[in-house]
């Protein structure tokens, strides 16, 4: 029971202290907003459908690193990450705590293109099952590799840069909007090493219809990555937080 209540606290905090700062909402918001409603200009109703997959990744991707970027920084700088170390409360528990706020986050940002295309373009087709599954698994995932590079930050731009590192070239890796397929033969192998493949190859088929690998495998190795992630989460913050003091 305390380890609810310890839980329920820290994400009430980071709700309410965290979710709406400037680079939250510049980059957690208004750039796959912005990015939405360019394809939602320059592309016909017909062919829409076929980037949504795409655009969900990739406002649950920014979404949730963003998120991470602006909690962790902030409470290391103000010492308060450091009473919740010393807090009697299992750093497994911590840890959840401090991802639920970013995959809240994420699964929101995630159908902000929803919304949007859902004027223009008949959504009946889509398997909402399916798609909120993966919607949540891509969030999961994207908020561990999150924490995992806001561990390494002690500045807000820092994490933000360490984060672009990742992001941007996860956008044409990952089958977001460039097929797997079309990359160099000597990239496809990077891209089946990222998490956000196999969630956009699962929306890809609950949307369109076209995915490559079947949904149960893409839903498996997300489970693995979220769990391995997870644990090297707790590895580094036990050993460059815990330990040294």
């Amino acid at each position: 029971m305390k380890s609810w209540i310890a839980f329920w606290n820290i994400l009430k905090k980071d709700v309410k202290n965290y979710y709406l700062k400037p680079p939250n909402i510049s980059w957690g918001i208004i750039f796959p907003l912005s990015w939405t409603l360019m394809q939602l200009i320059r592309s016909p109703g017909g062919s829409l459908l076929g980037l949504l997959p795409g655009l969900i990744s990739m406002s649950v991707l920014f979404g949730t690193t963003s998120m991470l970027a602006v909690t962790m920084t902030f409470e290391r700088s103000g010492r308060s990450f450091e009473r919740l170390l010393l807090a009697p409360i299992s750093l497994s528990t911590m840890v959840l705590a401090k991802i639920a706020g970013t995959i809240l986050f994420g699964l929101f940002n995630g159908f902000v293109p929803v919304i949007f295309a859902s004027f223009l373009i008949d959504l009946y087709v889509i398997n909402w099952g399916v798609v909120l599954l993966a919607v949540l698994m891509i969030a999961i995932t994207s908020s561990l590799m999150g924490l995992l590079i806001a561990v390494s930050a002690k500045q807000v731009f820092e994490a933000q840069t360490f984060s672009n590192f990742f992001r941007f070239p996860m956008l044409f890796l990952c089958g977001l909007f460039v097929p797997i397929s079309s990359l160099p033969v000597f990239l496809r192998p990077v891209s089946y090493c990222l998490p956000i493949t196999y969630g956009t190859d699962i929306l890809r088929g609950a949307i369109v219809g076209t995915n490559v690998l079947s949904p149960v495998l893409c839903f498996g190795i997300l489970l693995t990555f979220a769990v391995v992630l997870f644990l090297l989460c707790r590895y580094s913050i036990n050993r460059k937080w815990i330990q040294p003091a």
